[in-house]
């Protein structure tokens, strides 16, 4: 069959997809809101606390990321970047209400969760999810909202300045639906399978960053690498944006790994502190590598380190105490740096923004290093520290199943993808920029 007789085939079977889907909504007569046989007391200083997170976590996709993102590639494709990470956060939005929140959230078995809530059906102003008893249950789901946009818009820059913006937005829909929600449970859904292992990730080491940085190492691989790749000019457009971007990012962490208490609690107050602890080292951290590799400490190296320490803190955040934060600022730093400089370079892919050397390497780091550094007396869990040696491969499963299961369907998307829409944008077009020729706007004349 010939591929255009192929994408037409697949252009009709989409749309009656997405028809029948929202006909099928519309049919089930989705009410509002369940009367409960009692309505339940929620606590007004975790509500608050919590409407903050959630503020505090879509911050740091926009516009933290997309300006942290754009500041990095060239000028020709300064809006596509930043536009990629504002259309993911509204396709992710919609598709959590449809079915992600239920996929990831609500009871099935131990690798993915039901549909009870599809069409977030039955949810209503005194709904309250168990994994949230203090807050209804609207924060809650709008909380992890905002983990599940931020997720595929991190792989973008693995594949910056190369993919369709048609491709970019099938594959974070598919992958977040395939990728995303079973990961999700299986970590922190009710029945989830790592979950009830004992895999300690307070915040998205694995749900979040391994996940996202592993799936972004497959698509730059199986795209390939950009056009005068190691030959013409890369140089970032305006590491200004970055810096903002990066300065956001920082503070909307907070929302992330504090917000991921659910509750005002002294454990979030931990989790605040230790996540500045460990950004603040690893910034410091790859600023010091980088000098003394290089001869001199960058504005693009400060920021990624800090990136490096916030996504490392991540799997620990709730599990460790101001040392133990120290050590995996200074691993992450480390670690990171030379992933992103030398691995990269010695393995010969093109992951245009580090999406791998940062957030999969430091997820990985702050994940392993969670069953070292882990205080029984704040997380209820020790570590090997503490005598509890089996945390560490409890720890090492959680990493190695995401990262298997990631790689595996994330290469079956992409590979379906090209198949019938295409990934990448044709050679000319790429060179001429993706602002011009997949938005028709651009920043810089």
């Amino acid at each position: 069959m010939k591929k255009g007789a192929r994408r037409h085939r697949f252009y009709g079977f989409s749309k009656l997809g997405v028809f029948g889907l929202v006909f099928f909504g519309t049919l089930m007569g989705i009410p509002l809101a369940e009367a409960g046989t009692s309505t339940p007391s929620f606590n007004s200083g975790d509500t608050a606390w919590m409407l903050t997170s959630t503020a505090l976590v879509l911050l740091m996709t926009v516009p933290g990321l997309a300006l942290f993102y754009a500041g990095m590639v060239r000028k020709k494709n300064v809006l596509a970047t930043a536009a990629q990470s504002f259309a993911v956060t509204a396709l992710i939005s919609v598709l959590w209400m449809i079915v992600g929140y239920s996929l990831s959230f609500t009871s099935g078995n131990a690798f993915m969760g039901g549909l009870d809530r599809l069409f977030l059906n039955g949810l209503g102003l005194d709904s309250v999810s168990s994994l949230a008893p203090t807050i209804p249950e609207s924060v809650y789901m709008t909380f992890q909202m905002t983990f599940a946009i931020i997720t595929p818009a991190l792989i973008v820059g693995a594949f910056a300045e190369r993919m369709k913006f048609s491709a970019l937005l099938w594959f974070s829909g598919l992958w977040s639906l395939l990728v995303y929600a079973p990961i999700a449970h299986m970590v922190w859904g009710p029945g989830g399978w790592l979950g009830a292992d004992g895999v300690l990730d307070y915040a998205g080491g694995t749900v979040v960053h391994i996940n996202a940085g592993v799936a972004g190492l497959v698509a730059a691989l199986v795209m390939g690498k950009r056009v005068g790749y190691k030959h013409d000019a890369m140089h970032p457009n305006n590491l200004m944006y970055t810096l903002i971007g990066a300065s956001l990012l920082w503070v909307g962490w907070f929302g992330f790994n504090a917000g991921s208490a659910v509750a005002a609690s002294d454990r979030a107050g931990m989790a605040l502190a230790v996540t500045q602890i460990a950004t603040a080292v690893a910034a410091l951290a790859w600023m010091f590598a980088e000098w003394a590799a290089r001869g001199k400490p960058t504005v693009l190296g400060m920021t990624s380190g800090a990136v490096a320490g916030l996504v490392a803190i991540t799997p620990a955040s709730g599990f460790v105490g101001p040392m133990g934060a120290l050590w995996i600022g200074i691993a992450a730093g480390v670690i990171c740096f030379w992933a992103s400089v030398y691995l990269k370079n010695w393995m010969g892919y093109d992951d245009s923004l580090d999406a791998f050397g940062v957030h999969a390497m430091g997820g990985i780091v702050g994940a392993l290093l969670t069953g070292v550094f882990a205080v029984k007396a704040i997380g209820g869990t020790a570590g090997v520290l503490e005598g509890n040696t089996g945390q560490l491969l409890i720890q090492a499963t959680g990493v190695g199943v995401t990262i298997v299961y990631d790689a595996i369907v994330s290469f079956i998307i992409l590979k379906a993808i090209d198949w019938t829409l295409g990934l990448r944008v044709k050679e000319e077009q790429e060179r001429e920029g993706l602002d011009i020729t997949q938005h028709g706007e651009q920043v810089y004349e």
